[in-house]
């Protein structure tokens, strides 16, 4: 997925940067909303959320984040177009919460040097790589064990990153670094993202759409620059998926899409309206990189 622009600034408030480009082109079919009401799941679907927990799948207040944009900055209701795919309006509301220079719809001004003046560390990186290990074990949890029934619709997307990182992380040990336990960053995301899990799925779905699909487009070209300047380039697994990505992220926006299309107009603006919150907890981590 290409990016929006040439240059991504490092976040100050990191409303914008957390979630750098995150698609770098417009989306098409399936670029989507989350929809499908917890109480009336398909029959297929509910025997597959029974097959699956008994086939041994996994089962495990946030301060609240002055946001660099406020609610009255969303854009309507009555603004989306009807019918129009819901990850669609998703994409629009995260682009607009970029800066002028990641993306030509975002409406945030630079406040910080690019990512290309960083001064990453090891130390500052491995805290990064361990709080984000523990970010996608806890939405790789939610989904297993499918609490909200529709959660089971994004089983095995081929996006999922704990493994990945966990091969990094051995890695590092294997040169010889000390690898960290979470940090209060991680560990927070996560507590939060349980507890939206069981009480606010539209919400969930927020951050479950911004920190997959980011971590595909700006998270990538962060990795590269942060490997050209401390690891001799080395590409980690947390940066490759198996198969064709584009093709996966498609695949989960068709879910996306195919779930919201059953919520309310209120459900869906609720939905949205989460995004900043999404890019705060996200630029918590990033922050590890650099400071």
């Amino acid at each position: 997925m290409a990016p929006a622009a040439a240059s991504l600034t490092a976040p100050n408030a990191l409303a914008a940067t957390s979630l750098p480009f995150l698609h770098g082109r417009k989306s098409g079919v399936g670029c989507g909303g989350v929809s499908v009401h917890a109480g009336a799941p398909s029959p297929s679907r509910a025997v597959a959320v029974v097959a699956r927990r008994l086939w041994g799948s996994a089962s495990s207040s946030r301060r609240m984040v002055v946001a660099a944009a406020t609610a009255a900055e969303m854009a309507p209701a009555a603004s989306w177009e009807e019918g129009k795919p819901f990850v669609e309006e998703m994409r629009a509301v995260a682009m607009r919460l970029h800066t002028k220079d990641q993306a030509k719809e975002g409406e945030k001004e630079s406040q910080a040097p690019p990512v290309a003046r960083w001064e990453p560390s090891v130390d500052g990186y491995l805290r990064f790589l361990v709080d984000s290990k523990l970010v996608f074990e806890t939405l790789e949890t939610i989904v297993d064990r499918a609490a909200v029934p529709w959660y089971a619709e994004f089983w095995n997307t081929g996006l999922e990153r704990s493994e990945q990182l966990k091969k990094d992380l051995e890695w590092f040990k294997e040169q010889g670094h000390t690898v960290p336990e979470p940090s209060a960053p991680g560990t927070t995301y996560a507590s939060y993202l349980e507890e939206l899990a069981e009480k606010d799925p539209q919400a969930f779905i927020c951050h479950f759409y911004n920190v997959y699909f980011a971590h595909t487009a700006g998270g990538r070209m962060i990795g590269k620059k942060v490997s050209e300047k401390i690891l001799n380039k080395k590409e980690l697994e947390f940066y490759k998926w198996e198969g064709n990505l584009s093709q996966l992220l498609q695949n989960v926006r068709n879910k996306l899409n195919q779930v919201a299309s059953s919520w309310t107009r209120e459900e869906k603006d609720h939905c949205l309206d989460e995004t900043e919150k999404s890019f705060s907890y996200s630029g918590d981590l990033l922050r590890h990189i650099f400071t």
